[in-house]
């Protein structure tokens, strides 16, 4: 089995082009797959922190309309 990351590069540049792409796409899935479970967490912790504050009365929910018209009235400027 290669280990050895000069070894595993030096292979992988000996492929065709049509396998190097394959790798590549392969790889990067890969670290997608992993930033998408930590993205995934990081917006669980985020609803759980918000929906704290909401149940504690620390902060006051805005209704998406005022949210819009505020926005609109922003780009208006």
């Amino acid at each position: 089995m290669i280990t050895d990351f000069n070894e595993i590069e030096n292979s992988a540049l000996k492929l065709d082009e049509n396998h190097r792409a394959e790798l590549a796409k392969r790889l990067i899935a890969s670290l997608d797959q992993q930033m998408d479970q930590d993205i995934e967490q990081a917006w669980i912790k985020e609803v759980n922190r918000r929906k704290k504050e909401l149940d504690s009365g620390e902060v006051d929910p805005i209704s998406a309309e005022e949210v819009l018209s505020n926005a609109r009235k922003l780009l208006q400027k």
